[in-house]
């Protein structure tokens, strides 16, 4: 007949399935923040930072404009002195206007670069945010009913303890008031 199981510690099974549904409670929702982090910085580069560093080309490119306009007069009317510091100010337009070009260069760059080297990230999450919410849910489950199992185990007498008398009964009931 097989031995009965000794089960010592129900509590430390249940101590980790609510361990367990405490991980998935405070891993599901960070899980979701990282991943609407992703989707925001994808529409911030699609469109909000991508409308300001345009906005930034044209309005340098105006003040360049100006500038060299503002240069071509001075030379006209032989200004030497203006022209110097009128020289000064379209070279300082150009560098402004080259350097949001660039900035926007990168960030078209960034743009067409950010699927290929976010999508495998994004991949991972979503099988990890799968496995939260479908694997964890059933390990839990699956660790409440082994948990019920073993304490309805735990409660049944082991066979024949149950219908064999106690051997104090036995001598009473043999020299019993008819003997």
């Amino acid at each position: 007949m097989p031995e009965q199981a000794h089960v010592t510690s129900l509590e430390a099974i249940e101590a980790f399935r609510t361990s367990l549904i405490l991980y998935v409670s405070k891993a599901r929702p960070t899980l979701e923040e990282v991943s609407a982090d992703v989707l925001r910085t994808k529409l911030w580069l699609e469109n909000d930072q991508r409308m300001q560093l345009e906005g930034q080309v044209r309005r340098r490119t105006r003040e360049l404009e100006q500038a060299e306009q503002a240069l071509s007069s001075a030379r006209m009317s032989n200004l030497r002195e203006a022209t110097a510091a009128d020289q000064m100010a379209v070279h300082k337009a150009r560098r402004a206007r080259e350097e949001a070009e660039a900035k926007l260069k990168n960030l078209k760059r960034w743009h067409r670069e950010f699927d290929s080297r976010v999508e495998p990230l994004v991949k991972q999450l979503e099988k990890l945010h799968t496995l939260l919410a479908n694997d964890m849910l059933q390990a839990n489950a699956y660790l409440a009913q082994v948990t019920d199992t073993l304490a309805a185990y735990a409660e049944v007498a082991p066979p024949g303890t149950a219908a064999a008398p106690q051997p104090a009964e036995q001598a009473q009931t043999n020299s019993g008031p008819g003997s």
